[in-house]
């Protein structure tokens, strides 16, 4: 079984756009972050991403994850620990 899905992206035909509602500002989210973590794309952008600029993404991933997952549904669905 795969660990990592990204499903969403591929079947999502919704408006991909800010500030309508809720839902859409989920969707939009959720979209966005799975075209930016395709592994194609973050090959060419990590080769242009300051030091500062891993940092930054890497601190508002963290800290998104601490302050709304429980720490075992960080290891479930963040680590993917069995």
């Amino acid at each position: 079984m795969e660990k990592h899905t990204y499903r969403f992206v591929d079947s999502y035909d919704g408006l991909v756009g800010f500030g309508l509602d809720r839902k859409t500002n989920e969707n939009t989210v959720m979209y966005c972050l799975q075209k930016f973590a395709e592994d194609r794309f973050m090959e060419q952008m990590k080769k242009r991403l300051t030091d500062e600029e891993l940092e930054e993404i890497f601190n508002l991933i963290m800290r998104l994850a601490k302050a709304h997952l429980s720490e075992q549904e960080y290891h479930r669905l963040f680590l993917k620990d069995k």
